[in-house]
């Protein structure tokens, strides 16, 4: 068995970043809304550093629940949120807004309730 506390804090951790996500991603309607202006720049920069924050948390929660807790939950791609991550972290410069923007509209708002679904379960 795992440590519920430390399991349900990794969760809050990962819902703070997402709500973030979703509220530095109003006003964005497209993907190059992040990219005609500074301010949509610093929006993108700000939600990839969240993004990056979930993908970690994530690694995490599986090496703290020894892989046993994802399973449970197969509605969210955890392996392509967790690479993320990685491509956000060591390509980021290649990084492509429109990936991003269908991040924060398509895939942000079922983590939020998976998640939220997890710590119910704990």
């Amino acid at each position: 068995m795992f440590d519920t506390e430390l399991v349900n804090e990794i969760l809050s951790q990962i819902l703070t970043a997402a709500h973030r996500v979703e509220r530095r991603c109003k006003g964005i309607f497209e993907p190059d809304d992040f990219l005609v202006s500074d301010a949509g720049i610093d929006r993108l920069d700000a939600i990839c550093m969240m993004l990056i924050a979930i993908g970690e948390s994530l690694k995490n929660l599986d090496r703290v629940t020894d892989g046993k807790l994802l399973v449970k939950f197969p509605e969210v791609d955890w392996k392509g949120a967790k690479g993320m991550r990685d491509i956000i972290s060591h390509h980021y410069f290649d990084l492509n807004a429109e990936v991003v923007f269908s991040i924060c509209k398509d895939r942000i708002p079922g983590l939020i309730e998976t998640a939220m679904k997890m710590k119910k379960s704990l």
